[in-house]
């Protein structure tokens, strides 16, 4: 959209160092209420009986949305560079990691 200048909106973004160093996870546990998706990004380890959240994001539901969309499409576009990504089996059934899941 241009503005009354002829220029574009441009939204400028910081990411600092210690954001882009990033946070390792290997498991995400998603909730929702009526208003908003809690997505918890976790680090679970072998033979460690507790995993720690490394993030929190908070979203409404149509945010949630589009980010569903951005990672089918990204995924997609991987794919297409790097090959199928195979699918696999649910962690705690290779006697490797612990299902959160299983009661």
């Amino acid at each position: 959209m241009d503005n009354n200048n002829g220029k574009k909106n441009e939204i400028k973004i910081e990411l600092t160092p210690e954001v882009a160093n990033g946070h390792y996870a290997n498991l995400a546990m998603i909730v929702h209420s009526p208003n908003e998706f809690f997505m918890d990004f976790i680090a679970l380890a072998p033979n460690m009986p507790q995993a720690k959240v490394q993030s929190r994001i908070i979203m409404t539901p149509e945010n949630a949305k589009q980010l569903l969309f951005a990672l089918r499409e990204n995924v997609e576009l991987y794919e297409k560079t790097f090959g199928v990504i195979e699918p696999r089996r649910p962690m705690g059934n290779n006697g490797d990691l612990p299902n959160p899941f299983k009661a």
